[in-house]
């Protein structure tokens, strides 16, 4: 007899079919059968309410949260079952006794730095292996490129030698095959900006050959944010690998209403045969660090040139002419917009949720030097908000049939932003129930199904027999984000159930201390387990 039975919910299986009523059987962690009539030794009523897979945010930055709060409320509290974290080309794995510090320090605005932290790690597998220690969500992990360049050369803005892309070459496919599922870049973020087409065209030819995808943080969200894309889709042609678009938006003044000719430009790619998707959160203002505006030759050296930099007025005088004037390849070849950057991280509390022309004019200084001083005294780790966004261009772009979700959630900054706690309800809710923009099967099939596909994941990301029952029950006339941008840290409202692996994590709303989930990796037969 099947362990519990899910009784009369509309079954939304993630493949965009018309939802139907059914009951659902769990034995052993997985879906033992679909049907009427079913009995379990438990039984949950579930009239009302939607059974749908558990939603996979493509694009997470939870590689430290994970570890610090493994109840992770955040993200399962609003359905999350499967995360891919390693994004923007930074995080923790392969590293090594000097690269590791560098990188806490460069990522401890998107992370956290936490005193007393044990790194034992230093492989992508080890860190893997940490995972499976306990934490409440399946997560799947990319080998991040900035990473695996800053151990083969440091913070050198040249391309590599041979035996530097070797090197590169090397890492990747080690921590392709110790599990992780594609590799990221961070192309705003240094040092990964520093590589050439050339460069990551060989590393992307190894994650092809290994099974794997490219998710890159492409060279422009800005000014020339159409030419970025167009680059990253020439990329994945020249080297054979699948491409995963990261937080595809249109941004900035320079790109309002151009949606269209972006998702032209995908149109055509994948109609040449080019393997593409993408992930939107659904939300106007991006969030990153403060540091990550400069221009990437500032930070030429690693952390403590760049501060060293930031300390000479020449350098200073350099600086602010390319943040003001150019448009800093950092801030998307766009010139510093003071008032649309809001503090959201920072061990100062009074400047949080203030902008940079805010600080400004209460200090009586200039927006640059404001800038500046906020970078010194935070020692690189404030963490922003960027109000740049277009709703018609964040409309458009979550129509397409190659999109999935992904929060983008920077879950350590003191004010972070509300997709960490929020986007997937904020689909079904806002975006699905009351503007219309999706169905809501067709909705739940970008957030499952199609997101399980790019990842080839074996047995989940749909509600089927035989497959792992990684489900969320959600009311579909209640189900809501709560977060807000001046309150951000709150539970999503109407997803009453939460299970992963058959194991309930959320119950009646409630987390339940259950820590089921683990690591997915990719195996040699090229899929993820």
């Amino acid at each position: 007899m099947p362990g519990t039975v899910i009784r009369g919910a509309t079954v939304v299986d993630g493949t965009g079919a018309p939802g139907r009523v059914a009951d659902v059987a769990i034995s052993g962690g997985r879906i033992a059968e679909i049907g009427h009539g079913l009995s379990g030794a438990e039984t949950l009523d579930a009239d009302g309410l939607v059974l749908a897979p558990g939603f996979i945010d493509m694009h997470a930055h939870s590689d430290l949260a994970l570890l610090i709060e493994p109840d992770h409320l955040a993200k399962v509290g609003q359905g999350v079952t499967t995360e891919v974290i390693g994004q923007d080309g930074m995080s923790y794995a392969p590293a090594d006794d000097t690269t590791l510090p560098e990188i806490r320090r460069t990522i401890a605005g998107w992370n956290g730095d936490p005193a007393g932290f044990d790194w034992t790690w230093r492989s992508v597998g080890e860190y893997l292996d940490r995972l499976d220690e306990g934490i409440a969500v399946n997560a799947c992990y990319l080998v991040p490129q900035g990473a695996v360049r800053m151990l083969a050369m440091g913070w050198a803005d040249r391309p590599p030698t041979g035996a530097e892309l070797d090197r590169q070459r090397e890492l990747v496919a080690t921590g392709m095959r110790e599990g992780a599922v594609g590799m990221s870049s961070g192309l705003t973020y240094v040092p990964g900006m520093y590589a050439d087409d050339d460069e990551l065209t060989e590393l992307c030819r190894v994650v092809a050959s290994l099974g794997g995808f490219y998710a890159p943080h492409h060279r422009s969200y800005g000014a020339g944010a159409l030419e970025a894309y167009a680059e990253m889709v020439e990329l994945s042609r020249r080297s054979g690998c699948p491409l995963h678009l990261a937080h595809a938006t249109m941004n900035f003044g320079v790109n309002q209403g151009r949606a269209p000719e972006l998702l032209r430009l995908l149109d055509e790619a994948i109609g040449a045969g080019c393997d593409i998707t993408l992930d939107t959160y659904p939300y106007l203002p991006g969030s990153t660090t403060l540091a990550a505006l400069l221009p990437s030759w500032a930070a030429v050296g690693g952390p403590k040139a760049l501060l060293t930099r930031l300390a000479d007025p020449a350098e200073r005088a350099r600086l602010r002419h390319a943040m003001e004037v150019e448009g800093s390849d950092g801030c998307h070849g766009v010139p510093a917009e003071w008032e649309t950057i809001e503090v959201s991280g920072s061990p100062n509390r009074t400047v949080i949720g203030r902008t940079i022309a805010e600080l400004a004019a209460a200090s009586g200084r200039s927006p640059f030097d404001v800038f500046c001083e906020r970078l010194v005294a935070d020692d690189l780790a404030t963490t922003i908000l960027q109000h740049v966004g277009h709703e018609e261009n964040v409309q458009a772009i979550m129509r397409h049939p190659c999109h999935t979700g992904g929060s983008d959630g920077l879950l350590a900054a003191a004010k972070p932003h509300p997709r960490a706690w929020g986007t997937f309800p904020r689909y079904l809710g806002h975006y699905v129930r009351e503007l219309g923009v999706l169905s809501l099967e067709e909705c739940v099939a970008h957030l499952t199904g199609r997101a399980a596909r790019r990842l080839r994941l074996d047995s989940r990301g749909l509600v089927r027999t035989g497959y792992h029952a990684d489900l969320v029950l959600f009311d579909p006339e209640t189900v809501r984000d709560t977060a807000t941008f001046d309150d951000p840290r709150q539970q999503a409202g109407g997803i009453p159930h939460v299970l992963v692996g058959g194991t309930a994590v959320i119950a009646d709303g409630r987390h339940t201390g259950a820590l089921p989930g683990r690591s997915l990796r990719r195996t040699p037969a090229g899929t993820t387990r």
